[in-house]
C-alpha cells in the first residue's frame, strides 16, 4: 500500500500496514519505514467507529481512518486492542447504594469490572447520551462509567438513579 505523506484518505482495498514492535506498540509502515502510532477516536461517544486518527510520536496525524469497518480484519483487531486499553469505561450493572441524595455523594456500584465506590461531585457529572436511557457518569477521580440502558437496571437501582436525573 502506498501511503501519502499527508493524513489524507487511504485506499483500504489493500491491508493496512499495521503491526506491533518488540515493545507491543502499534507501528504503521509508511514511506518505507515504521512509525509508532496511537489510535485516537474523533467521536468516542457519538460515533465510535467513525473518525479514528493514528497519531505519531511527534504528535502529528499519520493517518486518518474515516470508518473502522473499512479496515482489514488483522489491522482492525490491532486497533481495537489499543483503543480498548486506552478507553477504560466500566459498565454499571447495579447501583447498590448512595450515601446521600445531595452532592457530593458516594455511590457503591457493581460494574463489569467488579465492585467499586465512586464519588459523584455534581449532578452535571451525569451526562445523558441519546436520550434519558443512555448515561455517562464521571466520578470525582475522572473515571467515566457507562450506563448504556437504564431500563435494564433492577428496580432498586433505577429508584436510586431517578433521584439524580
Amino acid at each position: 500500500m502506498n501511503l501519502p505523506n499527508s493524513p489524507a484518505a487511504v485506499d483500504f482495498s489493500q491491508p493496512l500496514p499495521l503491526s506491533r514492535n518488540s515493545f507491543g506498540r502499534l507501528v504503521l509502515q509508511k514511506d518505507g519505514s515504521g512509525h509508532v502510532v496511537n489510535p485516537v477516536r474523533a467521536f468516542p461517544l457519538s460515533a465510535p467507529l467513525q473518525g479514528v486518527s493514528l497519531i505519531g510520536e511527534d504528535g502529528k496525524e499519520a493517518l486518518w481512518i474515516s470508518d473502522l469497518n473499512a479496515v482489514d480484519a488483522a489491522a482492525r483487531r490491532l486497533l481495537d486492542e489499543d483503543l480498548a486499553a486506552r478507553e477504560f469505561q466500566p459498565l454499571i450493572e447495579r447501583i447498590v447504594s448512595v450515601s446521600t441524595f445531595s452532592v457530593p455523594s458516594v455511590w457503591s456500584l457493581e460494574t463489569d469490572r467488579g465492585a467499586v465506590n465512586m464519588t459523584l461531585k455534581a449532578e452535571e457529572d451525569i451526562r445523558k447520551l441519546n436520550g434519558r436511557q443512555n448515561l455517562l457518569i464521571t466520578s470525582a477521580d475522572g473515571v467515566h462509567y457507562k450506563l448504556p440502558d437504564t431500563t435494564k437496571l433492577d428496580k432498586a437501582s433505577r429508584k436510586l438513579l431517578e433521584r439524580f436525573l
